[in-house]
């Protein structure tokens, strides 16, 4: 099978993928998760005119030509609407937040007031509507406010809760099976035996899906054998998840048995093999309902095809409308040689210049192995297929990291 660029492998990953079911949550559970419906106001805010500010609501015609001395015919404290009417040369004390009382139209804020008793004395003119807040200044009851495909921020959580929702309507979580596989590879905090590696791959993928909102099931290491593979793979499936990553297995090797094993459950392979560096022996396909990602066992490649691939998924499942990882623009650190038919995503750091430009440098050594560089990076280099050699100060495009 030859080798996939990056643009139509991703292309292949979500060709299927449709945002899942909706559901009813409460507003404190729908932090960062997606609307499935445009979110419409049940009320306007404020309901009625308020005012912003402490001091006296009065007419404005009383006050146009201060001072002048008004009489205080009660007290308007937030929440307890005035059952009065103000009338001429009257005034009503008022707090921020209260109801605007019947025949006042503007508030004189208390420093520019005297009070002396059951009078208060205005030490400066007032225009109308001065100090109000009017009703519907933030929004108009059946107004769409939030829209479907959005994820939600806690400004969206207040703005929702103004709105008078108890609950809204979100896609279902994703839920991400893990499996690693390798006789190789052991738990950290194990002590590894000559040729055996600690285990690190679930621990950045299965945190990287949780930041995107997914919930995450840990299947654990299965041995390099196929029916302990396959019985993990039908664990993934019994538990009703979306998504089976698999961390390994999936090259060529005598060794390499996960394909195989998804092979015999019925997995319909999309593709095997990019044309991108690290990442080359990266697959995905569909076992039933459930998405199938078997990611290379080196822990960069793992990293960046979970990057690439895994979370625009997760984004698509959950419901988002903007599942692309973003590309921005940089300069190069450093000169690079050119490019062969696997385009790269380099690890390296992100600097600004003087002149707040952003200036990635690649790391010297891109060992798909190296997690160290990888913990140290701020940013992927990308470098195109077949891009000549460029030199240190031209101009190139990243990702940046910290996800």
């Amino acid at each position: 099978m030859a080798l996939m660029p990056v643009p139509e492998a991703l292309a292949r990953v979500l060709e299927h993928a449709a945002p899942l079911s909706a559901e009813p949550v409460d507003l404190m559970a729908a932090y960062h998760r997606v609307l499935a419906e445009d979110l419409i106001a049940q009320r306007t805010q404020p309901p009625a005119d308020l005012s912003a500010m402490d001091g006296y609501a009065v007419r404005a015609a009383d006050v146009g030509a201060a001072p002048v001395t008004l009489k205080v015919v009660g007290e308007v404290p937030a929440g307890h609407p005035f059952d009065h009417v103000v009338g001429p040369g009257e005034a009503a004390r008022i707090f921020t937040g209260g109801f605007m009382p019947e025949g006042s139209d503007t508030v004189v804020i208390q420093e520019n007031t005297t009070r002396d008793g059951d009078n208060v004395t205005v030490t400066s003119s007032s225009g109308v509507s001065k100090n109000v807040r009017p009703a519907g200044l933030d929004f108009l009851a059946g107004q769409s406010l939030l829209t479907k495909g959005q994820r939600l921020s806690p400004a969206d959580l207040a703005l929702a809760a103004a709105m008078n929702h108890p609950q809204l309507s979100v896609h279902r979580r994703p839920k991400i099976a893990m499996l690693a596989t390798g006789d190789e590879l052991v738990a950290p905090g194990s002590e590894p035996a000559p040729g055996q590696i600690v285990y690190s791959n679930g621990f950045a993928i299965m945190t990287m899906a949780r930041g995107e909102g997914a919930e995450t099931i840990d299947l654990g290491i299965a041995p390099d054998r196929v029916p302990e593979t396959v019985a993990a793979i039908r664990r993934a499936r019994d538990s009703g998840a979306d998504i089976l990553v698999t961390s390994g297995g999936a090259s060529v090797g005598d060794y390499d048995l996960v394909q195989q094993a998804l092979a015999s459950e019925g997995m319909a392979l999309s593709f095997w093999k990019i044309a991108m560096r690290p990442g080359r022996p990266m697959m995905h396909g569909r076992l039933g309902d459930m998405h199938v990602l078997g990611l290379p066992g080196n822990p960069v490649s793992a990293y960046v095809c979970s990057i690439l691939f895994l979370i625009p998924l997760i984004r698509r499942l959950s419901g988002r409308e903007d599942v692309s990882l973003q590309v921005t623009r940089s300069v190069l650190g450093r000169d690079l040689a050119e490019n062969d038919e696997r385009e790269d995503y380099l690890r390296a750091k992100l600097e600004l210049r003087s002149d707040a430009t952003p200036v990635a440098t690649p790391f010297p050594v891109q060992d798909s192995s190296m997690l160290a560089p990888l913990a140290q990076s701020q940013c992927l280099l990308i470098r195109p297929a077949f891009a000549p050699a460029a030199r240190a100060g031209e101009p190139c495009d990243i990702i940046q990291l910290g996800l």
